[in-house]
């Protein structure tokens, strides 16, 4: 991504063959090019190579590079994972209207983006402004345009056009001076500045980013004619190598160019597609037991993600660091409640979240007694007789954790409401 100087569609990851001879799947990488001192084309960077256009409005003194801090690239980059074509247009902040009347911004942008052969469409072309304060030249250039439908807007200022507009707001809704117009959304992010979904700069902050990034994705699609995704089978082909093939490279092909997977629960994973590809390859695709299963209790899909409630089976006959680190196998089977929330950017995966119920897991395999000591004093002043001490009984259930979930009525509720103190030799 950072060849500025080529416009190619070539692929990265090298050799289509991975370690130990598997197939690689091979990333997009067309790369970025320039077409005049303000304006930079990336063409979609997703296995499908075609999109509708996409113009962003940056400001020219900011950093617009990777940061070590997150996996979150920049702008241009991410919004071409989504699979739009982008256009890319840096600009003073404060930008004069002469400017505007003299560069023609948005025309060359256009023009550039009907000349890409990989962009499908610049009829509904979507707008996204981070803090440019505007001006009555850039509001007409925005409203005199029938091929802009919509803008997404980030920062403390409205921009007064009359196009659909989403307005991320680092604000509260008091402090605007009137409101906004029966055209605009407004989300507010009260305790962030405007830059906060620029990964390099120092108000960047992850969580409303990718809350931001989300509202965006759902606010322009149907206004730019997508692009859509099956994001289903997109995700089912990811489990389909992880599980059923046990392909790493296939996995890791199904994937953003660096993505990344928390298992919540033991903080096992990868962060990267370095560290991803070895955790896939050392801890995960080859260490779960033969007779591992998945069965789907109930799956949402949004926009951008796919949320799956699912019971995980196996029998604990090896070690499976990822989930049981440091536990020698037990030999018991078990099967536990799991939640994924799964973030597909445009036709690939970008992270993974799993959580699931621990305590259960170690009650049904016997390493998580019934009763544990109850530390501390006990609100009705009571404390435990000479040679004793007060236990507390373990709110957790064994595999009745899971029967639930499949079966509201397998289990009766509430009945550990009746758990309590007792007590017990010291």
């Amino acid at each position: 991504m950072d060849d500025m100087n080529g416009h190619t569609n070539g692929v990265t990851n090298g050799d289509t063959n991975g370690t130990n001879g598997e197939e690689t799947i091979c990333l997009p990488s067309a790369r970025p090019y320039k077409i005049n001192d303000f304006c930079t084309i990336q063409p979609p960077l997703t296995r499908k190579g075609i999109g509708p256009g996409l113009i962003l409005l940056l400001p020219n003194d900011i950093d617009l590079s990777t940061s070590d801090k997150t996996l979150d690239p920049p702008p241009l980059q991410k919004w071409a994972e989504e699979g739009y074509a982008v256009a890319q247009i840096q600009l003073a902040n404060d930008v004069s209207e002469s400017n505007w009347k003299e560069n023609s911004y948005l025309d060359s942008a256009v023009t550039a983006l009907k000349d890409l052969d990989t962009c499908e469409s610049t009829e509904r072309l979507g707008l996204i402004s981070y803090n440019i304060a505007s001006n009555p030249a850039m509001i007409s250039a925005i409203d005199e345009r029938d091929d802009i439908a919509a803008l997404s807007n980030y920062g403390s200022q409205r921009i007064p056009s009359v196009k659909p507009q989403l307005w991320h707001f680092t604000g509260t809704a008091s402090a605007l001076a009137k409101p906004p117009g029966d055209n605009v959304k407004v989300f507010e992010y009260p305790d962030s500045a405007p830059y906060f979904p620029i990964p390099a700069h120092d108000n960047f902050r992850s969580a409303p980013a990718a809350v931001s990034h989300t509202r965006s994705l759902t606010f322009l699609k149907p206004l730019t004619g997508g692009p859509y995704f099956d994001l289903e089978a997109i995700w089912d082909e990811h489990t389909k190598f992880e599980f059923g093939e046990r392909a790493v490279e296939k996995t890791m092909g199904t994937m953003v160019q660096e993505p990344y997977v928390n298992h919540v629960p033991t903080i096992t994973g990868g962060i990267g597609r370095a560290s991803l590809t070895q955790f896939y390859r050392h801890h995960f695709v080859f260490n779960n037991p033969a007779d591992t299963a998945l069965e789907l209790v109930s799956r949402t899909v949004g926009i951008d993600r796919v949320i799956d409630e699912f019971v995980f089976s196996f029998t604990h006959d090896k070690e499976i660091d990822w989930i049981l680190p440091g536990v020698p196998p037990t030999g018991k089977y078990v099967e536990i409640p799991f939640t994924g929330v799964i973030n597909i950017r445009g036709d690939r995966l970008y992270h993974e979240h799993i959580g699931w119920d621990q305590a259960t897991l170690l009650r049904q395999l016997g390493l998580m007694p019934e009763y544990l000591p109850f530390p501390y004093a006990l609100p009705d002043g009571r404390t435990p007789a000479a040679g004793k001490r007060f236990e507390y009984k373990v709110p957790t259930a064994g595999i009745e954790t899971a029967k639930k979930l499949v079966d509201e009525r397998s289990v009766e509720s509430n009945a550990m409401f009746d758990f309590g103190i007792r007590e017990v030799d010291f």
